[in-house]
C-alpha cells in the first residue's frame, strides 16, 4: 500500500500540467491556456496530488490481497472500485480548480461543501467509476500479461529459467503500454465525465445526465469530440502508469530489505 501510493503520488505530481492540458482540451467551451492563464497548469497540485497517495495505496493494496486468491481481474477491478472513494474527489477538485471555477484549492473545498454539500465532491460519480473500473482492469490485467510474456522471452533468450527479473526500463515500458491500451478503450467516457464534472465553468444549459451528455456531444459536436484530449491524455496515464509501475517495486524492494534488517 504505501510503496503503491508514494509511486502514484510522485507520478501524478510530476504529470499534473499535462493532465490540466487534457481537462482544458475536454471542456465544453474549449478553453485554452489564454482563458485560465498558465498558472492553472498547476492550480492545486500539491493538494490534489496528495489524493493519489490513497489512491494508489486503495488500488495496490486492495490488488495485492484479491490477486493470489480470485486473479488480476477482479483485483483490479475490486482496487478501482476502492479507490474511487478518494479518487472522484480529487477529479473534482482538480477540474474545477485547473478550469478556474474557483481560485484556490480552499475556496473549492468551502464553496463546494456549502453549495453542494459532501455529495458535491462526488459529482459525476457514476461516470468515473464507469472510467476508472475498466480502466484499471485493463491496465493491471495488461501488466501480468505483459510481465509474463517479457520474463519468457527472457528465458528462453538467456537460458536462466526461474531467474528472471524485470528491469526497471521493462516496468516502464509494461506501464506506458497497458496505459495506452486502457486509455484508447475508456476515452469517450473519460470526455464525458470531465464535461459534467465542470459544468460550473460553462454558460450552457447543464447535462441532465451522462447519457444526455453523450448524445448532446455526438449531436452537436460530432463523434470525434468524444476523444478530444486524447493526445495529451496519452502522455498523462502513460507516464503515470510507466512512472507508477517503475516506482512500485523498487519501493517495495527498499522497504522489504529495510523491514528484514531490523
Amino acid at each position: 500500500m504505501l510503496a503503491g501510493g508514494c509511486s502514484r503520488a510522485f507520478a501524478q505530481a510530476v504529470l499534473y500540467p499535462v493532465d490540466a492540458l487534457r481537462t482544458l482540451a475536454q471542456t465544453r467551451d474549449g478553453r485554452t491556456l489564454a482563458d485560465v492563464g498558465t498558472g492553472a497548469l498547476i492550480k492545486g497540485c500539491g493538494q490534489t496530488s496528495s489524493f493519489a497517495l490513497f489512491t494508489g495505496a486503495f488500488q495496490f493494496g486492495i490488488y495485492g490481497v484479491v490477486q493470489p486468491k480470485y486473479g488480476p481481474l477482479i483485483a483490479s477491478a475490486c482496487g478501482a472500485a476502492g479507490s474511487c472513494l478518494v479518487s472522484v474527489p480529487q477529479e473534482v477538485l482538480k477540474q474545477r480548480l485547473v478550469t478556474g471555477v474557483y481560485k484556490n484549492f480552499r475556496e473549492a473545498v468551502q464553496k463546494i461543501y456549502s453549495s453542494e454539500g459532501v455529495l458535491g465532491f462526488y459529482s459525476a460519480w457514476k461516470p468515473t467509476v464507469s472510467r476508472n473500473v475498466p480502466f484499471v482492469i485493463a491496465t493491471f490485467s495488461s501488466r501480468e500479461v505483459l510481465q509474463r510474456k517479457i520474463i519468457e522471452f527472457k528465458e528462453r533468450n538467456e537460458e536462466k529459467k526461474g531467474q528472471m527479473k524485470l528491469s526497471s526500463g521493462d516496468n516502464l515500458l509494461i506501464g506506458i503500454s497497458s496505459a495506452l491500451v486502457a486509455g484508447l478503450a475508456t476515452q469517450p467516457i473519460d470526455v464525458i465525465k470531465t464535461r459534467m464534472m465542470t459544468q460550473a465553468a460553462s454558460n450552457a444549459a447543464p447535462y441532465k445526465s451522462a447519457f444526455d451528455c453523450a448524445s448532446s456531444i455526438i449531436r452537436t459536436e460530432s463523434w470525434r469530440k468524444l476523444y478530444s484530449g486524447f493526445g495529451q491524455r496519452a502522455v498523462y496515464m502513460g507516464g503515470l502508469w510507466g512512472i507508477t509501475f517503475t516506482l512500485e517495486p523498487v519501493v517495495t524492494s527498499y522497504l522489504r530489505n529495510k523491514r528484514d534488517a531490523q
